[in-house]
């Protein structure tokens, strides 16, 4: 059953759930959770380079922490990163603790028009619609997807951290690599963000410009998974 679960999870292009797995060993849902725990347990040795995680409702491998930096090295030198700018990183840290939200909401806590941006994080798959809200020309909602938890290796959205650890999420789920832009006290995200993760229950690291100081435009690619992956998962 060891080698069936491991071959299911990598062939998987997405998280496999454990009703997913279950009904694919024929075996009870218990049974499943246990070779699960089985097969994570003997992918937590030093010696292996990936882990089985659970992330987003189900589990996939994943590169351990320890090898990112090299695997995103790997990565880059296979092909151009996919970028991602300042503004939808910003949008996308808004819509992740204010969610969900509509596109005059997000405007209003950013001082600019999101409208393209918005189209951005859809074609990337980071956000996703969430119906209409129920007041005056009905606007659509906007929440994050599932493809924004499996980037930042988030379970749900119960674990999102503090707005400095995000940035350091951000960072490492996006590739930047490219520096630090310099601070700017006024950006839009201090203002915003950080009152919606007030509100979220979330505390702020204390530090000006969360965020703010990603570089302009941290790639996209995702290095957690890609190498235990790329030989037959489409990553976007």
């Amino acid at each position: 059953m060891q080698a069936a679960l491991e071959a299911i999870i990598y062939a998987a292009d997405e998280p496999a759930t454990l009703d997913q797995i279950a009904n694919a060993l024929s075996v009870e849902k218990s049974e499943a959770r246990g070779a699960l725990d089985l097969l994570a347990a003997s992918y937590a040795a030093d010696q292996r380079g990936i882990e089985v995680r659970k992330v987003a409702g189900g589990w996939k491998f994943y590169t351990k922490a320890q090898h990112h930096e090299v695997v995103r090295k790997f990565i880059k030198s296979l092909q151009p990163p996919l970028r991602m700018t300042m503004p939808a990183l910003e949008t996308l840290a808004v819509i992740a603790y204010k969610q969900p939200i509509t596109v005059p909401e997000i405007n209003e806590i950013r001082g600019v028009h999101v409208g393209g941006v918005i189209k951005t994080l859809l074609e990337k798959r980071l956000i996703t619609t969430a119906g209409r809200k129920e007041v005056i020309g009905r606007p659509i909602l906007y929440r994050t997807s599932k493809q924004f938890l499996m980037r930042f290796g988030l379970s749900d959205l119960d674990e999102l951290p503090s707005l400095k650890e995000f940035e350091q999420l951000a960072q490492a789920a996006l590739g930047s690599d490219s520096g630090l832009a310099p601070p700017e006290p006024e950006s839009a995200l201090d203002t915003g963000v950080s009152a919606a993760a007030g509100e979220s229950g979330l505390q702020d690291s204390g530090d000006d410009n969360d965020l703010g100081e990603l570089a302009e435009d941290p790639s996209e690619g995702p290095e957690q998974g890609r190498a235990a992956s790329a030989g037959n998962s489409e990553q976007t």
